[in-house]
């Protein structure tokens, strides 16, 4: 338990189509109400964020609260990681797996800010990802390579149709192109493994995407990934897959294979490896789970 006096309040402003401001403003006020000092911060961009949140930590802060989606989120991760600064979340994306796996409210920036204030911390592992020039990217829920990030690399690409449309417009049109990808895995101190996948996940946490549960087994403070990869260049076994991983089932399908490990080396010609929902890197890099990388505010 830590008791909190004063916290800098991080708030992207697109997040939950616009929603995330009005959600800042319920917060801070519930905190500025339990006594809390509050300093808020909002970055013109990324980059700017990422300043702001480094100057709070180093000016001295008693917890950083993140407003929005699992994005700016990851943007907190990448300052947070292996620090003693905790991470409170207000959820207010439109995904919200951090939240999901944290068991934090979402919709209820009151009962989400009397989580922070309350003080309860826990101690989880990261996800790392290195590349292939030594680059750092810190994830906290699932990293993924091969269909998936087709479509994302898709999605980013138009400028047409808007909102979630569009990303259901990029998964079809890479399901018409749907084939095997040469992958190259190695998992801890093994040897290099080829094999054939349609996509690849490794999760610190079970969920991506606003409640798949792709890595179904996968817990966050254990000091391992679970990997889930699918093997089917089927489109229809793909769209009949789908439905399945809502509900973390899709384990037991014969074209699924899962593994466990702290480190695996990954490679796939061409291919990029997104996490949080946000480009990381493009392949090969080397993900792992760290652990006690990170302190959490949890009810």
């Amino acid at each position: 338990m830590r008791t909190l006096a004063h916290v800098t309040v991080l708030t992207n402003p697109l997040s939950g189509h616009g929603n995330a401001p009005h959600a800042a403003e319920r917060a801070v006020a519930r905190f500025q109400r339990q006594g809390l000092d509050v300093c808020a911060i909002v970055g013109t961009d990324a980059d700017h964020a990422r300043r702001l949140v480094r100057d709070a930590l180093d000016t001295g802060t008693d917890a950083l609260v993140v407003v929005g989606g699992d994005g700016v989120i990851s943007l907190a991760l990448q300052e947070l990681a292996q620090g003693s600064v905790p991470l409170g979340i207000v959820p207010a994306g439109t995904g919200n797996d951090h939240a999901r796996e944290f068991g934090l409210p979402t919709g209820d920036p009151e009962a989400a800010a009397d989580v922070i204030v309350a003080g309860r911390t826990e101690t989880v592992d990261l996800g790392r990802i290195v590349d292939g020039s030594g680059v750092v990217k810190w994830f906290g829920t699932v990293m993924a390579a091969g269909f998936d990030s087709l479509v994302s690399d898709r999605t980013n690409r138009m400028s047409w149709p808007h909102g979630r449309m569009r990303y259901n417009v990029a998964m079809v049109a890479e399901l018409s192109k749907l084939r095997l990808l040469p992958f190259r895995l190695a998992f801890d101190d093994g040897p290099e493994v080829t094999t054939d996948l349609t996509l690849a996940a490794f999760g610190n946490t079970r969920s991506y995407g606003g409640g798949m549960l792709i890595c179904p087994g996968a817990d966050h403070s254990d000091g391992l990934l679970d990997i889930t990869m699918a093997h089917s260049a089927s489109r229809t076994k793909l769209i009949r897959l789908f439905p399945t991983v809502f509900k973390g089932t899709h384990v037991n399908l014969p074209e699924i294979t899962t593994k466990r490990a702290a480190t695996v080396h990954v490679d796939c010609p061409g291919i990029n490896a997104y996490a949080d929902g946000d480009f990381a890197a493009a392949l090969p890099v080397t993900v792992s789970a760290v652990p006690q990388a990170l302190q959490i505010l949890v009810p």
